[in-house]
């Protein structure tokens, strides 16, 4: 299924947030179990991110 514009610009916020980053980046810590627990479930940004991206927000970028 191809995300509407709502899921972009909801999984750009989701990008550019400083906790899913470090999660992202670091891949242990506080904020990776925060982005962990809450994603799927809470974030609405975080499901955004899932739905555009087919990954979830605490997965590292794949280069």
């Amino acid at each position: 299924m191809k995300p509407t514009k709502l899921d972009l610009t909801l999984a750009k916020v989701c990008e550019n947030c400083p906790v899913c980053r470090t999660a992202r980046k670091h891949q242990a810590g506080a904020a990776f179990q925060l982005v962990k627990t809450v994603e799927t479930h809470v974030c609405p940004f975080c499901m955004a991110y899932e739905r555009v991206h087919g990954r979830k927000s605490h997965e590292p970028l794949k280069l």
